[in-house]
């Protein structure tokens, strides 16, 4: 079992910026893949981006160029950096983490974009 704990989501401005956080405990070893997802009000949950233990990265087109994943595996944390956030960005967060066929998740958090 893998446990997922996010972190940092909030209220920002058009423009600004929020970095969330992920981090992993339990069977941490078996992971391979990690990734964001997002769900916004009446729409369906969405990837994001993913990035390998080897560091091998998949953004959505909406969040190429304004957001970075990034990944310490000695500390089994994923990061989320959001730049240039948009109001359309706005939405529950879910931190993601594959290991084998196993699919585990984490409770999400918030991000508001609004002036």
């Amino acid at each position: 079992q893998v446990q997922l704990v996010e972190s940092g989501g909030g209220l920002v401005q058009p423009g600004g910026s929020l970095r969330l956080s992920c981090a992993a405990s339990g069977s941490v070893f078996s992971i391979n893949t990690m990734g964001w997802y997002r769900q916004a009000p009446n729409k369906e949950r969405e990837l994001v981006a993913a990035i390998t233990s080897g560091g091998s990265t998949n953004y959505a087109d909406s969040v190429k160029g304004r957001f970075t994943i990034s990944r310490d595996n000695a500390q089994n944390t994923v990061y989320l950096q959001m730049d240039s956030l948009k109001p359309e960005d706005t939405a529950v967060y879910y931190c993601n983490a594959r290991s084998g066929l196993s699919n585990y998740w984490g409770k999400g958090t918030l991000v508001t974009v609004s002036s």
